[in-house]
């Protein structure tokens, strides 16, 4: 299970979300597929983390969200 950032190429604004296979989410993201970035394709992976449980990666998505445009956000996405 993967926890990833996503940029916009349009506006530059990032979004976080959890997947099991980072290409087919990518290219859904890409296609208008998913609700909240469909406005702001294209989009690039940006960051990667992988866990061994649904769990896990959820735990971290949501600690990444906590701190989305701070500076511990800006260390990951740079």
């Amino acid at each position: 299970i993967y926890v990833y950032i996503l940029q916009s190429l349009i506006d530059n604004g990032y979004y976080v979300g959890i997947c099991k296979d980072l290409k087919k989410r990518l290219e859904k993201h890409n296609k208008g597929g998913v609700e909240s970035t469909k406005r702001r394709k294209p989009l690039r992976i940006v960051y990667t983390e992988r866990f061994g449980s649904y769990s896990e990666a959820r735990q971290r998505e949501k600690e990444i969200k906590s701190y989305k445009g701070g500076e511990s956000f800006r260390v990951l996405v740079n």
